[in-house]
């Protein structure tokens, strides 16, 4: 059971589209492995730890949130980068990346699973027509206070947020995984009661207090698990592969 790289690649164009997205790295094949890919492995960031642990699950491919190549990054292949990418060359494994693609999915996307997870009803997008703003927005069913939705993520995440609470109750969200901080001037002009993201940065504080909504900052990590896990599955139920999710823990 096994399908060329060539089709697995074709699958992923088809489903991700990321001729759309103008991106911060190159999305799709990042290190071109054998031709065949009968065992796919899929994680949120190619760390040594993911590349050593898709070697011992016998990958064929790895299918990832963060590859390399990073625009303003060093291109020279040395020191961990070198290693990184010789593991996977010496055992044949190629590196499939998406970055924006894998954010922006309706379905299977990190900001789409994260809503579904949380039980946000999205409604529309954070950009509002805006494509550099990207995230949603939704409907929090029930309405709750700040705290209780810091709880329910939590229990979802297995990891307490930041938050910084507002004097009003959270009915109406904005939300956007990963490093997406600074779309919370995006979020204030959609009139939402909050908004969660995966990181802070200092002046994000200031901003939720002076605008007056609650804001949660989740974890980068722990908010973009669950994009690569679904695609990596949808990939499994369409194409003769077998698919394993292997989660690196970073508390970033």
């Amino acid at each position: 059971m096994a399908v060329s790289l060539t089709e697995l690649l074709g699958c992923l164009d088809k489903l991700l589209e990321p001729s759309r997205y103008s991106d911060y790295c190159p999305n799709g094949l990042q290190v071109e492995g054998r031709p065949g890919v009968a065992r796919l492995v899929s994680g949120v960031s190619a760390c040594q730890a993911l590349v050593e642990a898709a070697i011992d699950h016998g990958a064929d491919a790895l299918l990832v949130h963060h590859g390399y190549f990073w625009k303003g990054e060093d291109p020279c292949l040395r020191g961990i980068k070198q290693r990184r990418i010789a593991r996977l060359l010496e055992h044949g494994i190629s590196l499939l990346a998406y970055h924006l693609p894998l954010d922006q999915h309706p379905d299977l996307g990190n900001n789409a699973r994260l809503g579904d997870l949380l039980g946000l009803r999205a409604s529309g997008n954070l950009g509002d027509g805006d494509r550099e703003c990207i995230g949603l927005v939704g409907d929090l069913q029930p309405t709750m206070s700040g705290l209780e939705f810091s709880e329910r993520l939590a229990q979802v995440l297995g990891r307490r947020p930041l938050h910084i609470p507002a004097q009003r109750p959270l009915a109406r969200l904005a939300w956007c995984t990963g490093a997406g901080q600074g779309f919370i001037e995006c979020a204030a002009a959609r009139g939402v009661d909050g908004y969660l993201t995966g990181e802070v940065s200092e002046q994000t504080v200031h901003l939720a207090r002076e605008y007056g909504i609650h804001f949660f900052a989740a974890g980068h990590h722990a908010t973009e698990r669950y994009g690569v896990q679904a695609v990596g599955d949808y990939l499994a139920r369409t194409l003769p592969l077998e698919h394993r999710f292997i989660d690196i823990d970073n508390p970033a």
